[in-house]
């Protein structure tokens, strides 16, 4: 039985690994998913709905969206090409700590960039709700975000996303597989985006020292973003809805799911700990005017 070289197997990916024009907050990855043009990448790099994208030969195409979930933050595109050099996918259920792990993106414009290291956990992280992520020790740069994290054989088994702490992130191909299952049904489909990047804390509360309360602390805002547009601001701490406290981030998931123009009702504290606010925030239809911050 032949032996596939290492070099082979990384230059086999990088053909799969294509290069995400995502305008102004620069670029992204993705990773071919089936030779008659889908695309799979993250939701955060995805954010227009006509982007274009640059394959290994350098040949440039139009992609167009076709469904996204910003809570997984996966997404997928379609080209109109057909024979790519579609990558090939692992039961990432069956990663075990200490495999080789590969990735491949396109990090501070350097494209197919190539960085390794081991498998470190398979499994949710404490403060990010029960979601199970490949945790790898692979170096993850802005432009890596939607590539593929492979295994030494070069079979997809998670996509890049983002980091914690100094390991790698990925999304677990399984989950991207039951993604795209349940879009093909009509499952997978939820328009709730805040647009923001949070950090989960503890934060102090009034009446006891050991009191705390879980919080996510919004560290940035898109512009234009249902967050920016109900006058939320860095620093704010999101607690959890009028009818019930976060205690994971995934709590926060489950609050934005649906489709449809809506209203989500979030109590956060600016400042004072001791005083709680709330904000009335428009999901579903950004055009459809924005909630005041009381």
């Amino acid at each position: 039985m032949p032996v596939t070289s290492f070099g082979e197997i990384a230059e086999n990916l990088r053909r799969s690994t294509v290069l995400i024009h995502a305008g102004a907050r620069g670029n992204g990855s993705g990773v071919i998913w089936s030779s008659d043009g889908i695309i799979v990448t993250n939701a955060h790099v995805a954010r227009r709905a006509q982007l274009r994208v640059q394959l290994w030969d350098a040949r440039e195409l139009d992609a167009t969206l076709l469904s996204s979930d910003r809570v997984r933050d996966i997404a997928t595109l379609r080209v109109n090409a057909k024979n790519l050099p579609a990558a090939s996918s692992a039961d990432s259920s069956r990663v075990r700590p200490g495999e080789l792990a590969i990735a491949i993106g396109n990090p501070l414009g350097f494209v197919g960039a190539l960085t390794t290291g081991v498998v470190h956990a398979v499994g949710p992280l404490p403060g990010l709700g029960p979601q199970s992520w490949v945790q790898a020790g692979v170096r993850l740069a802005p432009g890596n975000s939607g590539g593929p994290l492979a295994d030494a054989a070069g079979r997809v088994i998670g996509i890049n996303t983002m980091v914690a702490g100094r390991l790698a992130l990925a999304i677990p191909s399984n989950a991207v597989t039951d993604f795209l299952t349940g879009t093909r049904s009509g499952e997978g489909a939820n328009d709730g985006w805040l647009g923001v990047t949070l950090y989960p804390v503890q934060v102090p509360r009034s009446g006891s020292r050991a009191a705390k309360a879980f919080g996510l602390v919004i560290l940035e805002l898109d512009p234009g973003s249902p967050a920016a547009q109900a006058s939320l601001l860095p620093g704010d701490i999101l607690l959890g809805t009028e009818d019930k406290p976060f205690s994971l981030l995934e709590d926060l998931s489950r609050a934005l799911r649906g489709q449809g123009p809506r209203l989500l009702r979030i109590e956060f504290l600016r400042g004072d700990y001791n005083r709680t606010r709330r904000v009335t925030i428009q999901l579903g239809d950004q055009a459809a005017g924005s909630g005041v911050a009381a």
